[in-house]
């Protein structure tokens, strides 16, 4: 097999390869399809760049189609070509033409980035939601100052109100990002950065870390939950009044276990509990939580496959497992756990 024929079969599989990977993310998780003003606004840069690489492109292969024909060799001529070596105004041309598509890309550039990472306004406004996000290896927290409350790995925002964001991390450079939603923003240890993003529609928004910060850098993932105003504000409500005391015999059982063995990690609101940690992800309301772990469907089999063994699910958690448990207590636990609302 000749090398030319060996390299074009490679370029040939990479490139179906490649073709094939674009189908691998689900809707609602497409940077070229934003659901929302930040989105949208990152998506004009993409296309203004693109716009400019194809306009290069084409005057680049135009010119160099034309020298190809005008300027090729004609048979019994051996005459040295013109030259054009320090021609003045050729130099210009092309260090002119340059420095204007940069100016043309860097200003909307730089518009862009500011209008992104403007600040909350300092005033509380029905059209605004305040968010601060915390990063811990490797979990989310977000809290919501003007109601008073923390929440984990799932993000409610209303649709249509713009939602500014307070980024920092608890230990390691990590990056925010939904990729329908708005790009990504760092979050750097010590310091605080600033996003701001919306939803133009309600649904389930997929986030994630997109800087390597760990073991499980790549089960780093949260959601955006996008609900009606309405839908919001009673979940805003039943946050601020959580139903958390346990109703049945085996929840109050449940309930003991989680004081015994959880409550120095993990804080649940609207219980008599005296100590409430802060080391790992309030679980108030754990039972409406479509994800466990941010990693697998909020159900009964997963939650117990979770509490038994969660190294083995996302490697360098800080969370021990807790198979030493009885079956009994496991049971009473994994029910007390679900009853959160």
């Amino acid at each position: 097999m000749s090398r030319g024929k060996y390299f074009g079969r490679i370029f040939f599989v990479f490139t179906m390869f490649a073709l094939l990977l674009t189908g691998c993310e689900e809707p609602m998780s497409n940077v070229l399809d934003p659901q929302g003003g930040a989105g949208k606004e990152q998506l004009a840069l993409i296309n203004l760049s693109v716009y400019i690489m194809v306009f290069v492109c084409v005057v680049v292969f135009a010119i160099y189609f034309y020298v190809l024909i005008r300027f090729k060799q004609k048979p019994g001529d051996n005459t040295i070509p013109e030259q054009v070596e320090g021609n003045m105004k050729l130099e210009l041309l092309w260090i002119v033409i340059p420095i204007i598509l940069l100016v043309i890309l860097a200003v909307p550039t730089l518009q862009t980035t500011f209008s992104l990472a403007e600040k909350a306004p300092k005033e509380q406004r029905d059209d605004v939601v305040k968010v601060k996000v915390t990063a811990h290896q490797f979990w989310w927290e977000f809290e919501y100052p003007e109601y008073g409350f923390k929440t984990a790995q799932e993000l409610h925002i209303p649709t249509g109100k713009k939602v500014f964001l307070e980024l920092q991390s608890d230990d390691v450079v990590h990056s925010f990002w939904v990729p329908s939603l708005a790009g990504k923003t760092d979050l750097v240890p010590g310091r605080i950065n600033r996003m701001k993003l919306d939803a133009d529609k309600p649904g389930t928004y997929k986030g994630r870390c997109a800087e390597l910060c760990g073991a499980s850098h790549a089960l780093m993932n949260f959601q955006v939950v996008a609900e009606k105003p309405s839908d919001f504000d009673k979940w805003v409500e039943k946050r601020k009044k959580p139903s958390s005391e346990p109703q049945t015999v085996a929840q109050k059982e449940g309930k003991k276990v989680f004081s015994q063995n959880c409550m120095s990690c993990h804080a649940i609101d609207g219980t008599n509990l005296k100590v409430k940690g802060d080391k790992a992800p309030n679980l108030t309301g754990f039972g409406e939580r479509k994800k466990v772990a941010g990693l697998m469907e909020n159900n009964e089999e997963n939650l117990d496959q979770w509490l038994k063994d969660p190294q083995s699910l996302k490697p360098g958690t800080y969370m021990p497992g807790f198979s030493h448990l009885s079956k009994k207590d496991m049971s009473s636990l994994q029910e007390y756990l679900r009853s959160l609302e």
